[in-house]
């Protein structure tokens, strides 16, 4: 018998200004310290300039293809076997893929030294629709890694 429960999820509530559920996640992700109206004028702002900055006449399909751009398809885990360690790739479910997707833009929008947090978001963001700057570069690092192990795909559990 398995010791693990599974995880309820929870429904987020969707953004009061797009009425989408993606947007309150991603707003719930850049939240620091349960500042829910601060993230919420930093995301806006953002996808506000982020708009303007890719000439896009819907700033929510925008901020969406940004994300489907960033979103990876594979990864590497850590499998025990004999005594060796072997990296193997598996497929990321839909939802982990969103998570981490945004994960990496805010991590990478903060990383971005003299900027407001609302400039390095709608740059970065900017970045994903375009398919360039550095989250992209980190998913593809992250599906290289998965490609160069693909020989140990077979120990998949």
């Amino acid at each position: 018998m398995s010791r693990r429960r599974r995880a309820v999820k929870r429904e987020i509530e969707p953004d009061p200004i797009y009425n989408s559920q993606v947007v309150g996640k991603f707003i719930n992700k850049i939240m620091v310290g349960g500042k829910k109206s601060v993230a919420r004028s930093i995301v806006y702002q953002a996808i506000e300039k982020f708009s303007k900055k890719v000439k896009a006449e819907n700033p929510l399909e925008a901020f969406e293809q940004a994300l489907e751009n960033a979103k990876p398809t594979l990864e590497v885990k850590s499998r025990r076997i004999g005594g060796a360690t072997y990296q193997v790739p598996v497929e990321i479910p839909f939802d982990r893929q969103i998570s981490m997707a945004m994960r990496w833009i805010i991590a990478h929008s903060r990383a971005k030294a003299g900027r407001s947090m609302e400039d390095g978001l709608a740059t970065e963001l900017a970045d994903c629709f375009q398919n360039q700057g550095t989250t992209i570069k980190k998913k593809d690092d992250t599906h290289r890694m998965a490609e160069a192990n693909k020989a140990f795909a077979h120990y998949k559990w």
